[in-house]
């Protein structure tokens, strides 16, 4: 069973159309039996971007209304949600000044990392680290993470 992380970035695109979305939402899709992982703080940011998008006249007050709502709801019953631990922000620290990441990416990345580490003691299959964020992708290749990118599909 495939497992992945998704940042903020890959994620959005399960409720906003975006290059990318068809792929995320078919990857996503719980009849998939993809275990889908993502950060705590995801809840905040992803809730901010469909936000922003209806700021910036990029998508409709219904559709917003509808897109929230959704997330909502995925979030509360689809997503196994990583908690932002002591561990995970000291992690994020090191992963920040090693990389020059932005903070919310540098804990996204701490996130992924903490849960591929507890998959790998179990002998599961490596987690699979999706983002659109292009520094945050290399990053997370020089951990030695899996990873996608939405935007090529």
């Amino acid at each position: 069973m495939a497992a992945y992380f998704f940042d903020t970035s890959a994620l959005v695109k399960r409720y906003v159309n975006e290059q990318g979305s068809t792929w995320v939402a078919a990857t996503i899709d719980p009849t998939a039996g993809a275990r889908v992982y993502v950060a705590s703080i995801t809840g905040v940011e992803v809730i901010s971007a469909i936000a922003r998008k209806l700021k910036g006249n990029h998508v409709s007050a219904s559709d917003a209304v509808k897109a929230t709502f959704r997330f909502h709801y995925d979030f509360a019953n689809e997503y196994r949600i990583v908690s932002i631990s002591d561990s995970v922000i000291n992690r994020s620290m090191m992963l920040a000044e090693a990389y020059a990441l932005r903070g919310y990416d540098a804990v996204q990345l701490g996130a992924a990392l903490e849960i591929n580490g507890r998959r790998m003691t179990f002998g599961a299959i490596p987690l699979i680290l999706v983002t659109s964020d292009t520094e945050l992708l290399t990053a997370a290749i020089t951990e030695n993470l899996l990873t996608d990118d939405p935007n090529l599909h």
